[in-house]
């Protein structure tokens, strides 16, 4: 029996602001355990929630970007539960009225485009950390994460494939980068996913019995995950058997899922308003301030790069992954305006040496000006191509303009037509039989004599005249 499988995505991602959402203590990662907590985050008697509106005007911002619909007003409720990372045994977050509804995405997959609908973004409080002791039976929980500002980003039922899971994840992760309103960082949980799955046979309505997918870090990971799980329950329905509704969590050392808990629904939480909180009323105004600083979001930046720079998809795919790399490249056009040429320097060396020192584009020793200065020197002939990807690592090593390091090593390109042919006169007078040859019908020969000219000159020769003049004294 052939199946379809459905899978809806249930992003939570931690939103980019100084302060809490209900408290004025900091969001900084990293700090010792329990040092950023006060009474209101630490659930303790007598406070009050305040919301931050920053965290209001991201999400707006959020909404905006996947084009939902902006409730009018909306509420906060209390969702039960008692978790040892839960100091106040309930999580502030969005329920029957959440701020943003009815949504999509356009996502790509093998040259294949689909709509991916959103259901809801709502905001939240994230919870605290237990971490458990390697050793001993003992588990500590640091509540410097409670409080903390989510949204939650709830997609439809519409997603089929592992891989189109992950290309609506990366397009989600690379939204909400090109809004600088959350970092995306899903090692340190900043971007962090859970999967309901299900399978049914194909061409039926009634959607099978669903799992949910926890612990998965990376876009691999979900990926992996998926795959298995899809596996898994199709052997299930395969023999007979039934798939369990549950969490289950992803284990990627052995590969596998393992059951986690059974699967709660919404009435296991009793949600109610939250009776601190009044409802929140966005008005129109306040939308539309929020939307005139929209800026230019990965999908439309792309198409712009492929129709006015001619740049092919998967250049202006790459190069519009984080918005800090797109501004990039277009700082370094600005200065050296071959838009070709530039993609293939960002993308081939300056991403590589970014990976290999395991830095940001912000980071980069080699500015977009300096880059800029780089390709002005080969395309005036001061030096080769071959030369250049020298004096690029010199840059990266050592942060200098690339005409100091052209000057300081003795680089410039040697362009005079008789110090050339004088040179190429040796080669051939040293390589007698491989003229020889050569003139007897083995032509693959040239690319040996241009090496051995360049070899001779330190590959200072420039490689058009070089070219010519061989095959002048070849003939």
């Amino acid at each position: 029996m052939d199946y379809e499988t459905v899978i809806g995505l249930e992003v939570h991602a931690q939103l980019l602001t100084n302060t809490k959402i209900f408290c004025s203590c900091s969001t900084e990662f990293g700090a010792p355990p329990n040092t950023h907590v006060c009474p209101v985050c630490l659930g303790m008697p007598g406070v009050l929630p305040v919301l931050n509106r920053k965290v209001v005007d991201y999400t707006i911002l959020m909404a905006l970007a996947t084009n939902c619909t902006i409730a009018p007003e909306s509420r906060f409720a209390r969702k039960n539960y008692f978790y040892p990372d839960l100091p106040k045994g309930y999580q502030i977050s969005q329920y029957e009225l959440p701020i943003a509804e009815h949504g999509r995405l356009l996502i790509e997959v093998n040259n294949h485009k689909k709509r991916i609908g959103i259901t809801r973004i709502h905001m939240e409080e994230d919870a605290g950390k237990l971490i458990h002791h390697p050793r001993r039976p003992v588990s500590m929980v640091d509540f410097n994460r409670t409080g903390v500002p989510l949204i939650e980003i709830v997609s439809e039922p519409d997603i089929s494939t592992p891989e189109e899971a992950g290309a609506y994840l990366r397009q989600l992760r690379a939204i909400l980068r090109y809004l600088e309103i959350c970092d995306g960082n899903m090692e340190e949980g900043s971007f962090r996913c859970d999967a309901n799955v299900s399978v049914r046979p194909a061409g039926t309505d009634t959607f099978g019995t669903r799992t949910e997918l926890k612990n998965m870090n990376s876009f691999k990971h979900v990926e992996n995950a998926l795959s298995y799980e899809i596996h898994r329950q199709k052997e299930l329905v395969e023999d007979g058997m039934q798939v369990v509704q549950e969490t289950r969590l992803w284990d990627p050392e052995k590969g596998v899922t393992v059951s986690m808990r059974g699967k709660e629904e919404a009435h296991d939480y009793r949600y109610f308003p939250d009776p601190n909180l009044v409802p929140l009323v966005i008005d129109k105004e306040w939308v539309e301030e929020i939307r005139s600083g929209l800026p230019e979001l990965p999908d439309a930046r792309k198409a712009r790069f492929i129709a006015d720079y001619g740049l092919p998809s998967y250049d202006a795919e790459v190069l519009t992954d984080s918005r800090p790399l797109a501004d990039y490249f277009e700082e370094c056009v600005k200065h050296f305006p071959e838009p070709k040429t530039v993609s293939n320097w960002v993308m081939v060396s300056l991403l590589a040496v970014l990976k290999g020192e395991n830095k940001t584009i912000e980071e980069s020793p080699i500015s977009s000006e300096r880059l800029a200065e780089l390709l002005r020197l080969i395309d005036s002939g001061l030096i080769s191509g071959k030369i250049a990807k020298t004096v690029f690592e010199e840059m990266a090593s050592t942060g200098k303009a690339p005409e100091t390091i052209v000057r300081e090593k003795g680089l410039i390109q040697i362009t005079d037509t008789d110090a050339i042919a004088d040179v190429v006169r040796q080669v051939l007078a040293d390589h007698a039989k491989e003229v020889s040859d050569y003139k007897a019908g083995k032509t693959k020969l040239f690319g040996f004599f241009v090496g051995q000219v360049m070899k001779a000159t330190g590959g200072k020769a420039n490689p058009k005249m070089v070219n010519e003049i061989l095959k002048g004294m070849l003939r």
